[in-house]
């Protein structure tokens, strides 16, 4: 199941808000349609958001092309895609990456060098999930009967590749390791059990789906092995941003003994920022929470707290699993040392 594609002069986008029970695609010809796309999870998850919002700007400058100030026009446009999403930092980095890019040539000769850097992007996300899956599964090295629970989406629909946290689920099924993943549903809009089970069901993953409310009495019953989830933003400390229900899961994992662990790329770090507490955690819409498959299931003027995120610190993190490898702490350091070397390589792109 690809969450995205593009076709020459559109991108096809997978709408996530329709699965499991419809498969739908969104023809975006407009950078708005991308941004509105993202802005209403019919495409989802920090990597796939990164590379939807690179073929954004390149539909963009195609538009701006018939403006009077094609550059100031474009960057507009660049900030109207960035502002579609406030915590996944992959939306702005990847739009950064694109800018950098448009900046380097005259503003009418830009078209095929943004083009080509977008499909770097996504070629990039596929070669960094299949690295941060192999380099996940060797911390289990030579186990068997593995039990692994998991929290929201972050496979194939959540990225360009095999996916982050599901990449690893992904190596370890192939290497016969895995007897159960256990998938949170990851309330309130069920990514977990819409996206996630799917994807577990469609690779024969063996799998079983549990409410978010489960997850203790899951650790303490079923002998969980580790808990492994994806990332929206990093700091440069290792305190992580993602899917609201990530942080008590971390908690209950560091009362029962059992290691926590992320799996993220180079694009979800923010070394800009010293710690979570500078991540700004989106709040969403009220009836989220008050309705279930479209139907009130709450008081239709009940009062409503929807963060989108929570952050993790990261003392209850074990390892951030990356596609250089694991980051151990004291995470500041070995965060350094990762953007360094990473830098490298991308300066090279």
């Amino acid at each position: 199941m690809r969450s995205l594609a593009w076709e020459g002069e559109s991108l096809r986008l997978l709408d996530q808000t329709k699965l499991p029970t419809e498969i739908t695609y969104l023809r975006c010809r407009d950078y708005r349609e991308v941004a509105d796309a993202i802005r209403i999870l019919a495409v989802r998850g920090a990597p796939a958001i990164g590379v939807a919002a690179a073929y954004a700007v390149v539909l963009a400058y195609r538009e701006c092309l018939l403006s009077s100030d094609v550059s100031a026009a474009f960057h507009h446009a660049c900030q109207e895609i960035s502002a579609a999403r406030p915590t996944a930092v992959n939306l702005s980095w990847a739009v950064s990456e694109m800018e950098k890019v448009f900046d380097r040539y005259p503003a009418k000769e830009a078209g095929d060098a943004l083009l080509a850097k977008a499909r770097d992007i996504e070629a990039e996300d596929i070669h960094t999930c299949r690295s941060i899956g192999e380099n996940g599964a060797d911390l289990f090295q030579g186990r068997k009967g593995l039990r692994i629970l998991t929290h929201c989406n972050t496979g194939a629909l959540a990225t360009a590749g095999i996916g982050t946290a599901f990449g690893v689920l992904s190596v370890l099924h192939e290497r016969g390791a895995i007897e159960c993943v256990y998938a949170d549903e990851t309330r309130p809009l069920l990514q977990g059990s819409r996206l996630t089970a799917t994807e577990l069901m469609e690779g024969h993953i063996p799998c079983c789906l549990i409410s978010d409310t489960m997850s203790a009495s899951v650790m303490r019953d079923k002998k969980i092995d580790a808990v492994i989830v994806g990332a929206d933003r990093i700091a440069a400390n290792g305190d992580t941003a993602n899917k609201i229900g990530t942080y008590g899961l971390a908690v209950m994992a560091a009362y029962h003994h059992i290691p926590f662990y992320i799996a993220a790329p180079f694009s979800t770090f923010d070394f800009s920022i010293a710690s979570g507490k500078e991540i700004v955690i989106e709040e969403r819409y009220p009836d989220e929470v008050r309705k279930f498959a479209g139907v009130y299931s709450a008081p239709k003027d009940v009062p409503v707290y929807n963060p989108a995120f929570d952050v993790t610190p990261s003392s209850l993190i074990a390892g951030i699993i990356t596609e250089k490898g694991v980051l151990k702490a004291p995470y500041e350091a070995a965060i350094a040392r990762y953007k360094k070397e990473l830098s490298k390589l991308k300066s090279n792109w």
